[in-house]
């Protein structure tokens, strides 16, 4: 039917079918015919998941007056990729609807009048106020911050339906895979085989004689959402079997304060409490991570320093080193800190703390799915562009300096 159009169109027929998506676009590429708040489209890499999403908001921006976010995992995202991309909202739909980019302003305007913003995930709070008719979010299982989703949807009340459309290769997380099962997410998931059409020659064929039917194909290639990353030194099973009620704080002999600071950009600042018992059982008391700057961060520490009657701090100064030290010594009575060196690759680092789980020393004092979701996202293999594991960092200085004894006196290790 399709040859026999292309075959018999006029030029200008030939023209209207090359650039019209309904005419080209696979089923899974389609929104779903159910009702949905949420279309999570999980995909192996170069499904098409790019083109889905942005010829959607062109279908979206012939309804004049709307207004719809554009959400990547970073600015070079969202303009690289979503805007400019060769599957880009400026690249694809029907040329003379095609929107007018005001890159100064992270403004895409069609001719009707129809915007959409574009917003970073790396700064979630760019997303408190924004209103929203749809969304499209790309690449959602690698943003840093689930707080920048959990805004992004409290901002979806404009108009009689709103809904999103998220795009993305999945990952272990426990907020993606609760999302996958809600009762308004209309989930699709897709493989990179259904596009090889276009894509290079010999492409799949090489990814399966490289990794087969490993759970990183299956991840990768064919968009399945594995309860672990393929590889990892953690596994969510083992991570949920030792929440346990922690000990009253009598039982504690030692209590400190692992920190993984970040003087600037995107990251977290891992704040991790942790303690050894009597009996030489290691717990995992609080999370108490966040996203801000020094002063603000350092000063929390002095509280929960003083909460938890912490015997030290320890912090990794690899970057900062003389300001992590003398914000934690300043604004009252110095802290004792233990500083710390990374030496070693992150991997290394954590690997006797996971030796330390499966042998059954180690304890959750309660639910901490954030740190937990670094855990089971980390391994060896993963990519180097995944986001950097603060929670994770700053939970391995933490049991590290209370696995090697009881040094509170400033001391800087190396490893």
């Amino acid at each position: 039917m399709r040859q026999h159009l292309l075959k018999n169109a006029s030029h200008e027929e030939l023209h209207f079918i090359t650039q019209e998506w309904l005419f080209w676009a696979r089923d899974k590429q389609l929104p779903p015919e159910r009702d949905f708040r949420v279309w999570l489209l999980l995909a192996g890499r170069g499904f098409g998941k790019t083109r889905a999403g942005s010829e959607w908001v062109h279908q979206l921006a012939r309804v004049k007056d709307r207004h719809i976010g554009l959400v990547g995992g970073s600015a070079s995202d969202v303009r690289y990729v979503m805007v400019e991309g060769q599957s880009g909202i400026l690249q694809t739909g029907h040329e003379e609807e095609r929107p007018k980019w005001f890159s100064s302003k992270n403004q895409l305007i069609w001719p009707n009048g129809t915007i959409a913003r574009c917003f970073s995930a790396d700064a979630p709070g760019q997303l408190r106020g924004p209103e929203f008719h749809f969304a499209w979010a790309d690449e959602v299982a690698k943003w840093r911050y689930s707080e920048a989703w959990d805004n992004l949807m409290l901002g979806l009340r404009k108009g009689d339906c709103p809904q999103i459309l998220a795009t993305t290769t999945p990952r272990p997380l426990g907020w993606l895979a609760e999302l996958a099962k809600a009762p308004d997410t209309a989930l699709v998931v897709g493989k990179t085989v259904e596009n090889q059409a276009n894509l290079a020659q010999g492409f799949i064929a090489a990814m399966r004689q490289a990794y087969g039917q490993s759970d990183l194909a299956r991840q990768e290639l064919d968009g399945e959402l594995l309860a672990d990353y393929p590889g990892a030194l953690f596994s969510r099973a083992q991570l949920a079997a030792i929440v346990a009620k922690p000990p009253e704080r009598a039982q504690f002999i030692r209590i400190v304060i692992g920190v993984d600071p970040a003087i600037g950009g995107a990251n977290e600042t891992g704040i991790i409490i942790a303690g050894k018992t009597i009996d030489n059982q290691l717990w995992i008391l609080a999370d108490h991570s966040l996203n801000a700057p020094p002063h603000i961060w350092s000063a929390k520490i002095r509280q929960y320093f003083q909460q938890w009657r912490a015997e030290s701090v320890v912090v990794e100064i690899n970057q900062g080193g003389d300001l992590v030290t003398h914000l934690l010594r300043q604004n009252g009575t110095p802290l004792p800190v233990r500083t710390v060196r990374a030496m070693k690759q992150k991997a290394a680092r954590a690997e006797p703390i996971a030796a330390a789980y499966a042998r059954g020393e180690i304890w959750h004092g309660g639910v901490f799915t954030e740190l937990v979701d670094q855990m089971v996202s980390f391994c060896p293999s993963a990519p180097h562009n995944q986001p950097s594991p603060d929670r994770l960092d700053a939970a391995v200085w933490a049991l590290h300096a209370l696995m090697t004894g009881a040094q509170t006196q400033s001391h800087e290790l190396r490893f």
